[in-house]
């Protein structure tokens, strides 16, 4: 029976809690030991659908299908396939990071901070359950709230002005994008996802004005993703939002989204604009990279690499072979989590050292050798070392592509030796060169009780994940197969590439 309301309880538990938090007093640690709760509660529920997804069906599971407005015409639709199950579980599971990182950092307002925390929780959970598309927008539109209210009451010292261009970058294409909502709707008199793409199907609608609704849709997604060149947005957000919220700004709504939509209902105009996203994407692999390789300012350095490596799911997504619409997937949860994991080993960084040049460290490993320890971990994820995660997201991408555009895989293979360089060159910068004056002088303490639970089921998932690839594979192809490329040759050497990869998954 739990089946019939799992989706409704994932995604309205934070909300619930939200709301409770209102009304919890301001003194003690009363509202962070609630809110961790809560999305520990959150997660634990959202165990249930990996542990009851039938890996064999495609289509949606968990549905719920309720008449919610009857005109227009809206319904509470929601459900999830292979596509979005490991995302929602990425979600949730960031949560209690996310409350945990955040238990010595948020001091002030904490109130504000753990309700807007939790809502964000919600919408994130929404956008990807959602199968009605109007009540998709409405999660879609509440993420932003959250996202840019948290960035400018708790940024660090230009955080309104970050908030400010996240709003504007994100908010303007999410104003085209509702009207193509509503053109698609004024066609096809719905907002059911399953029936506009069974209309898209049987119907013939207008070859231009199709194009330039798709072409809304990739708009409002690749900003957020972000695409090059429209990541203006993401180093300033990443520097100034707090660790909790730059955990979750960039890739997984974006590129989800673009799976969903742009693949799945206007399959033709995202094969006609394939040729450029696979250029703009290549381009953003390296320039991330290239840009990556000479800050000193470990956060910025982490916001291009995450432009680069989101970049290579870009380019999984518009090869469409099935190995790497698979690998753009994986890659998606695999940025979600080492690229957090960063993000949380620079914020314990900070708390120490009130810094995050690299120039002003040295040393670090003799005499924090845990930090140290996990941040190399994290660090071998990140640049693609086999037996972790990265290595088979980065492999199924390059690979399924690589028949279809070899000249563009090639170039896009350099930026995994940059991705290499830089990487090894922070660990290097700040563990084993000579200890500075501020690592000297300064008193310093190893990790804490609370900073290992925070770091350690990350690290061990990053393995975990590596190891075990072909459990998550299983799910994400269940999702993806519709959407990949039918011709012969593609589908064999995207069959034999997943097969390489993934050994236990039946191409």
């Amino acid at each position: 029976m739990l089946n019939d309301s799992i989706l409704t309880l994932i995604t309205l538990v934070p909300t619930a809690g939200a709301i409770v938090v209102a009304f919890l007093p301001r003194r003690g640690r009363a509202i962070p030991v609630f809110a961790l709760l809560v999305t520990l509660v959150t997660f634990v529920l959202s165990l249930h659908l990996p542990a009851h997804f039938d890996y064999s069906q495609h289509g949606f599971q968990f549905q719920e299908n309720r008449s919610w407005i009857s005109s227009p015409a809206i319904r509470y639709h929601l459900g999830i396939d292979g596509l979005s199950l490991w995302l929602v579980l990425l979600t949730t599971f960031l949560g209690p990071i996310g409350a945990l990182v955040s238990w010595r950092a948020i001091e002030h307002r904490t109130k504000e901070f753990y309700f807007l925390f939790l809502l964000q929780q919600t919408a994130m959970i929404g956008v990807f359950v959602s199968l009605d598309v109007f009540l998709y927008y409405g999660f879609w539109e509440l993420s932003l709230v959250p996202m840019a209210l948290l960035i400018a009451m708790f940024g660090r010292e230009r955080g309104r002005q970050a908030a400010l261009k996240f709003f504007l970058y994100t908010f303007l294409p999410s104003a085209l994008f509702l009207v193509a909502i509503l053109w698609l709707y004024a066609q096809t008199g719905t907002f059911d996802f399953a029936q506009i793409q069974a209309y898209l199907t049987t119907h013939t609608l207008p070859a231009q004005a199709l194009s330039w609704v798709s072409l809304a849709f990739l708009v409002a997604f690749a900003v957020k993703v972000p695409v090059f060149p429209l990541h203006g947005w993401l180093s300033d957000v990443i520097q100034e939002a707090p660790t909790a919220m730059a955990m979750v700004v960039a890739g997984k709504l974006g590129l989800y989204s673009i799976f969903r939509f742009n693949l799945g209902l206007f399959p033709a105009q995202s094969r006609a604009i394939a040729p450029l996203m696979i250029a703009l994407a290549v381009i953003g692999i390296l320039y991330g990279a290239l840009v990556a390789l000479v800050q000193n300012d470990m956060r910025r350095l982490v916001a291009y690499s995450i432009l680069s490596h989101l970049s290579t799911c870009i380019l999984g997504i518009f090869c469409f072979a099935l190995a790497g619409l698979n690998g753009a997937v994986f890659q998606t949860i695999n940025e979600g989590l080492t690229g957090s994991a960063l993000l949380v080993l620079i914020a314990f960084l900070y708390d120490r050292f009130g810094t995050v040049d690299m120039s002003e460290f040295g040393g670090l490993a003799t005499r924090m050798p845990m930090l140290a320890t996990l941040w190399v971990i994290t660090a071998l994820a990140l640049v693609g070392l086999p037996l972790f995660n990265g290595f088979v997201g980065e492999f199924l991408v390059l690979s399924g592509s690589y028949p279809v555009h070899p000249s563009w895989v090639l170039a896009a293979t350099i930026g995994v030796i940059l991705s290499a360089a830089y990487m090894l060159t922070m660990v290097q910068r700040i563990f084993y060169r000579q200890p500075s004056a501020l690592v000297v002088n300064q008193p310093h303490l190893d990790l804490g009780l609370r900073e290992h639970l925070t770091l350690w089921p990350m690290a061990i998932l990053m393995l975990v994940m590596g190891v075990l690839s072909p459990y998550w594979i299983k799910g994400i192809e269940s999702g993806v197969s519709s959407l990949a490329d039918t011709s012969p040759h593609i589908t064999t050497s995207a069959a034999q590439n997943g097969a390489a990869a993934s050994p236990a998954v039946q191409p």
